[in-house]
């Protein structure tokens, strides 16, 4: 259940903010939803992956589209791809997503850094209550 509504709502809050926001503000949504949203880390990195694999590869296909892939295919003739348009959106979704996982990856590790801390504090407080310190 978390692992479907993080990615709806990286990718949801990640299209939003790229409206507003730089293009790395994909990475920043990912990282602030698997803060918010604890997941393992395994996890949190595909969810990451995933939902910015997604939007940016969508993102990518639909600009491609509406210019009948001439832009794509003159980027992708400078590249050793050999004029292929979507071998170069696969390779941009494939950059946004490798961020967006690393991202949400990072944010695991902080929330589990925190949460961690936070138990070590309960845990030193309780001792010194039953010491009597």
């Amino acid at each position: 259940m978390k692992f479907g509504i993080s990615i709806l709502l990286t990718f949801t809050v990640s299209f939003a903010a790229g409206f507003y926001l730089p293009f790395w503000s994909a990475a920043l949504v990912a990282f602030l939803v698997a803060v918010f949203i604890y997941q393992k880390p395994g996890m949190a990195y595909l969810t990451g992956f995933l939902s910015i694999f997604l939007l940016w590869g969508g993102l990518s296909w639909w600009i491609d589209a509406q210019n009948n892939n001439i832009l794509s295919q003159k980027m992708a003739s400078l590249f050793p791809l050999g004029g292929n348009s979507l071998l170069l959106i696969l390779i941009t979704a494939i950059v946004g997503a490798i961020i967006g996982g690393l991202s949400a990856l990072s944010g695991s590790f902080l929330r589990r850094y925190y949460d961690e801390r936070k138990l070590e504090e309960e845990r030193a407080y309780s001792d010194e209550i039953l010491i009597g310190k």
